[in-house]
């Protein structure tokens, strides 16, 4: 089902630019870690604020390894065997190391496969972090990190097979699935995921008492600030490197819609919070930029994989 795709040549200076900006736009998701642990750590109490950075740190080690180890063979498996179209599995590891054409443009004309790893492998890690924000305060650390094993190791890379890796989504349709950055595979999928976490753990302690709603400030709004800049900068690299070249015409239109949804999110919470409640609230604005930022994707389907392992 998920045929490798017809190489395009390139001359080795168009390869050696796309490959270093999808390396750069790699390294602009890694620093999203920093920008979510801020966030979270300053929009919950003071007391959490260390367990939240825990998470953090844990989720991108923990996510990394599974990826390396069994994820991308999961998410990128070559062809289906095990069940058509929705499960399959191209072996442990990240690839053939002393395989000569992996390091060059026969690999997909773009970049070559430690760097598209490398990129994914950044998603990967991003994954579990959203759902950590969901559950912050209402779960135990060992058990997150036991969430995490499972859904980076194997809930995530395998339903992004059925899309990125040319699994049955990719084929529905005329034109197939098409799925920027990840607005579902990462970010819908990790959505289900807090959701499924919240409903079974409950509220926060002390959120409701005696049928009444008690409102839990955060201790720190100049730190949630600054990780949301952080993970503003990171989109840059999260949405504009998903295009998967260096294309002049996708990266910039990307990069414009995805700045243009961040404003008006912040425009439209911050209006909205001013109405209801009669003042400016500056968690709403900060929410409200990273909740209408994830639907620039919608935009821009552009996201087309390269060649599968197998």
């Amino acid at each position: 089902m998920n045929e490798a795709a017809t190489v395009v040549p390139v001359s080795d200076a168009i390869f050696m630019t796309e490959n270093i900006w999808i390396m750069i736009s790699a390294m602009l998701v890694f620093i999203m870690g920093l920008g979510f642990a801020c966030v979270e750590a300053g929009l919950v109490r003071a007391k959490c604020a260390a367990n939240v950075a825990f998470k953090n740190i844990a989720v991108p080690a923990i996510g990394i390894t599974m990826y390396a180890a069994i994820g991308f063979a999961l998410m990128y498996p070559g062809t289906f065997n095990a069940i058509s179209g929705v499960l399959g599995f191209a072996g442990f590891g990240i690839g053939d190391w002393a395989d000569p054409s992996k390091f060059t443009a026969a690999y997909n004309g773009h970049f070559t496969l430690f760097t598209d790893w490398l990129f994914q492998a950044m998603f990967a890690a991003t994954a579990a972090t959203i759902v950590s924000g969901a559950v912050a305060e209402r779960v135990k650390l060992n058990s997150f990190l036991v969430f995490t094993i499972v859904y980076v190791a194997l809930v995530y890379p395998i339903v992004g097979s059925w899309t990125w890796g040319g699994g049955w989504l990719s084929t529905i349709g005329k034109a197939g699935f098409h799925d920027l950055a990840g607005s579902t595979l990462v970010h819908s999928v990790g959505g289900w995921a807090a959701l499924a976490g919240v409903m079974i753990l409950g509220p926060r302690i002390g959120k409701y008492v005696g049928g009444k709603v008690h409102a839990i400030p955060a201790h720190n709004i100049p730190l949630a600030t600054i990780g949301v800049f952080m993970l503003w900068f990171g989109w840059w690299g999260f949405n504009a490197g998903s295009a998967l070249s260096g294309d002049p015409k996708a990266t910039s239109w990307i990069l414009v819609t995805t700045n243009l949804a961040a404003v008006a999110g912040i425009i439209t919470a911050t209006l909205t919070s001013w109405i209801v409640s009669k003042k400016p609230d500056a968690t709403m604005a900060l929410n409200g930029c990273l909740a209408h930022r994830w639907c620039a994707r919608s935009r821009c389907s552009l996201h087309v994989r390269p060649p599968a392992l197998g």
